[in-house]
């Protein structure tokens, strides 16, 4: 496949949504199952040993190394669990390997986006009574990105139900040395999406809102701010 154009994109507060129960300093869901703390700190050494982004941070996950992770900066956990809890069918531009960070320009747009995905995994066991907290995390972004926005030739890699042609192009991109790859959104047109293969793009992460998706037998859910 021929790889796309390039294209400097230089944007500002660009949205990613993120479940809340993963937040930096959240309060673990291992400790729901818990009987005391000494039980807790057992779950935690089983939970550890098996944890992608712990497996990383010591060089021990295949996809990703130790070497491509960030420290010492805000949000460094966040970041890093983008790369190393890949889903284990891949994403659009990503394989079960090796995550991304994906983000929206516009909060609307990441809000469908984490809407549609959500909704995908509450047909599959066909409920649709759902309520979920996401964290908006904004990132300022400025490099030469893969970019197949207004490109005919990339259609393939906008399919709505099939990641096929996607993940390939990306798995060429990162032979190649890609940075990230800038698209139009799937599920909210007119805007723009882009997924950064590289941590160290990544600038300003900060949490700055947080939102409530209620689910009401319906496949769209109604979003609140909290």
């Amino acid at each position: 496949m021929k790889l796309p154009r390039t294209s400097l994109v230089r944007q500002n507060d660009t949205h990613r949504l993120i479940p809340s129960k993963y937040s930096e300093g959240g309060d673990s869901v291992l400790a729901r199952i818990a009987d005391d703390d000494a039980h807790l700190e057992d779950i935690f050494d089983l939970d550890n040993a098996t944890n992608d982004r712990l497996l990383a941070e010591n060089n021990l996950l295949l996809g990703i190394g130790i070497h491509e992770l960030v420290f010492g900066v805000p949000y460094c956990r966040i970041v890093n669990a983008a790369f190393c809890h890949a889903h284990p069918l891949g994403s659009r531009f990503n394989g079960a390997d090796r995550g991304a960070w994906y983000a929206a320009f516009e909060l609307e747009t990441s809000q469908a986006e984490g809407a549609f995905h959500k909704a995908v995994e509450l047909a599959e066991v066909n409920w649709f009574e759902e309520e979920i907290t996401y964290d908006d995390y904004l990132a300022d972004f400025s490099a030469e990105f893969y970019d197949i926005r207004d490109d005919g030739q990339f259609a393939e890699c906008l399919d709505p139900d099939n990641y096929l042609a996607s993940q390939n192009l990306a798995q060429q991109l990162l032979e190649a040395g890609s940075l990230g790859i800038a698209y139009p959104s799937v599920r909210r047109k007119g805007d723009t999406c882009i997924a950064c293969f590289r941590r160290a793009l990544i600038m300003n992460v900060r949490k700055v809102a947080t939102y409530r998706f209620v689910w009401k037998g319906r496949t769209e859910p109604e979003i609140s701010a909290l």
